[in-house]
């Protein structure tokens, strides 16, 4: 075997890691979609910064639960899609930065009101420890466009 074709520990460390990362992330869209405001938040540091928007958020896991109360009375379903996922990790491999692609559409309860849709990307910070495993820290949700979405201003993707 050629030193390219080994595979190294951390090939093999950083594989088995972003899997992990993949189901926090999954599960995130998961606890969205079944209105499950608690696990929700739960996948988020005490100390986490969120944005899904300027000037919509939450700084602390506390303050994003209270942005999740609306979620069961706004919205009668959502679903969100997420992939393209890319992780990278920090040196000692406890904590990461990662960049996914979001669809999600939106039902919402105002009768008459169209749906919405949401076309972009997330981008997190990720870290981990022994008690709780691959946690969010950051999550910020970046727009390349939407359809009669809620949240009238988004960040930009950044398109060159």
């Amino acid at each position: 075997m050629t030193a390219a074709q080994e595979v190294s520990t951390r090939d093999l460390a950083e594989l088995v890691e972003t899997a992990k990362i993949e189901r926090v992330i999954y599960d995130y869209a998961y606890y969205l979609d079944m209105n499950l405001p608690d696990e929700l938040a739960a996948l988020f540091t005490e100390d986490c910064y969120v944005a899904y928007g300027p000037g919509f958020g939450a700084e602390g896991r506390r303050a994003y639960r209270e942005t999740l109360d609306g979620i069961g009375t706004f919205f009668t379903a959502t679903s969100h899609h997420v992939s393209n996922v890319a992780v990278t990790f920090a040196d000692d491999m406890n904590s990461a930065s990662v960049r996914s692609v979001l669809y999600a559409w939106h039902r919402y309860t105002k009768e008459g009101k169209a749906d919405g849709y949401f076309f972009g990307q997330y981008h997190d910070e990720f870290v981990r420890d022994d008690q709780h495993g691959w946690r969010f820290s950051r999550r910020e949700l970046r727009s390349s466009g939407v359809v009669d979405f809620h949240v009238k201003k988004q960040i930009p993707i950044g398109r060159a």
